[in-house]
């Protein structure tokens, strides 16, 4: 079905307003979907260089090595998360 602008206009008119709104909100949700990928990953890039996020335990004594602070801790929760469900 190919319509001309003025056309699809007309026919958009015609319909009832709560069919308008449908219509609206229908258009809206394609241009959500099918948005160039390349907008949705600009709109949600970060620059980690100046982030507070990293490095935010550097000064932390208790911590020498976070990476393996963090893989025993890890280690330690999931396994028991999976002895918990294992005895249900």
């Amino acid at each position: 079905m190919n319509m001309t602008q003025q056309e699809l206009f007309k026919a958009f008119e015609s319909l009832p307003t709560e069919a308008q709104r449908q219509a609206l909100n229908f258009i809206a949700f394609l241009q959500q979907t099918y948005a160039p990928a390349t907008s949705k990953s600009q709109k949600t890039e970060i620059d980690w260089t100046n982030d507070p996020f990293i490095g935010m335990w550097q000064e932390r004594q208790d911590i020498e090595d976070s990476t393996t602070w963090v893989r025993n801790s890890r280690n330690s929760e999931w396994s028991q998360g999976n002895d918990k469900s294992k005895h249900h």
